[in-house]
Parts: C-alpha cells; sequence; structure tokens
C-alpha cells in the first residue's frame, strides 16, 4: 500500500496531515508535481518530479498507482483513473470518490467546464478552511484505520 499525491495543487496543510501520517504508519508518501516542493527527510517520503505539461503529473500517478493505493487529489479524471485501477481516492476537501459516486462528479465536472467555457460560472473552489482540514484527516484517519492493517 502506499500514498500518492497529486501535489501541484495540494495544499500544504494537507500534505503535513500526509506526512505525520506517513511517519506513523511506516507507508510509502510520493508527492507527484512538475515543480519542485520541499518534502521533509524521512525515509517514508519523496518527491517526484515530472515534465510539465498537461496531465502530467496524473498521468504518472495513474501508470504507478496499484490496486489497494489511495490517491489524494481533486482532479476528477484522475480519481476515476484510480479507481478504475482497484485505488481508493480521497480529496483534499475530505471528500471520498467511489465507483458509486465518480460516474456524477464526472458529469457535474463536464457541465461545470461547459458552464465556464460559457461565461455562466467562473472562479475556483473557495480557500480550504479548518473545517475542510478535519474533513481530510478523518477521512485520512479512516481509510488507515480500514487498509494499514491489511499491510
Amino acid at each position: 500500500m502506499a500514498i500518492w499525491v497529486d501535489a501541484d495543487a495540494c495544499p500544504r496543510a494537507v500534505r503535513d496531515i500526509l506526512y505525520r501520517a506517513a511517519e506513523r504508519c511506516a507507508l510509502p508518501l510520493t508527492l507527484v508535481a512538475n515543480q519542485a516542493i520541499e518534502v521533509p527527510r524521512s525515509r517514508h517520503v519523496r518527491m517526484l518530479q515530472v515534465a510539465r505539461g498537461f496531465d502530467v503529473a496524473d498521468n504518472e500517478i495513474t501508470r504507478r498507482v496499484q490496486g489497494g493505493d489511495l490517491v489524494v487529489t481533486a482532479d476528477i479524471p484522475l480519481a476515476a483513473d484510480a479507481i478504475a485501477r482497484g485505488a481508493h481516492v480521497i480529496s483534499p476537501r475530505g471528500e471520498t470518490f467511489t465507483e458509486n459516486n465518480i460516474g456524477e462528479r464526472l458529469n457535474m465536472r463536464d457541465f461545470m467546464d461547459t458552464m465556464r467555457a460559457s461565461g455562466l460560472a467562473g472562479g475556483g473552489p473557495p480557500p480550504l478552511s479548518a473545517a475542510d482540514r478535519q474533513a481530510f484527516a478523518n477521512a485520512l484517519d479512516r481509510y488507515l484505520a480500514t487498509h494499514a492493517r491489511d499491510r
């Protein structure tokens, strides 16, 4: 079991939670991004820098993820690819993506893309709140409680 992070847009507070969890559970944690991200010195945490480009980090995660791994991402297409490969997915806001809800999320993403392209919607998500950080920590703890013991 490994944890893969779509790190280009992953908030620092979420990464900090993941660093502590990787140490506590002795799990491999890999941050994948197209820019260098400073990570703590640890035998469990590493940074994988990929080339710049559209979906390069996402494609690298998809290529490497295995069934039972955890992917942390807000990217819905990456979440769908990871689920198709048997991985578990949590967003930085603590939402768990599953086979049961990923189709709906993909449809909503496509709809919002169409709305933005039409000029009818704009902006991105609000900044990460304390409640979001807590929701992420809780979702991660639930995942670790049920899957880390299976290693």
